[in-house]
């Protein structure tokens, strides 16, 4: 009797793995000495089915402070205006003679600080 040579897309004759891929599977004594591969079980997953919603339309543009020619428009341009106002009185509001006695220290030391540096480096001749 002629021996066909076997092909793994025949339906009788299981496919085999590739030697080196990994097999789930695990080996399992059935008698002493003997041993067989049990296969592992596939883990079952509890889920709930979820059905699709509709999809909701993407967000209403931003409103930027610049036209479509990059030109700003006068309500950005106000706000900075008043931005900047404002933040001059908060200045000219904390204006107070301790603060200006104090700033007038800080520049005097910088000063003799600056001296200092300026005399040390001509003692040591750079």
């Amino acid at each position: 009797m002629p021996t066909q040579p076997t092909q793994p897309d025949q339906p009788d004759q299981p496919a085999r793995p590739e030697p080196d891929r990994p097999v789930d599977a695990e080996p399992v004594e059935t008698a002493p000495g003997d041993t067989a591969v049990q296969r592992a079980e596939p883990e079952v997953v509890d889920a709930e089915i979820v059905e699709p919603t509709a999809l909701t339309p993407p967000p209403a543009p931003v409103s930027t402070d610049y036209t479509d020619q990059g030109v700003p428009t006068l309500d950005y341009v106000r706000d900075k205006i008043e931005g900047r106002s404002a933040t001059a009185m908060g200045w000219a509001e904390l204006r107070t003679k301790e603060v200006e006695e104090a700033e007038q220290k800080f520049a005097e030391r910088e000063e003799k600080g600056k001296a200092k540096l300026e005399e040390l480096r001509r003692q040591m001749g750079l």
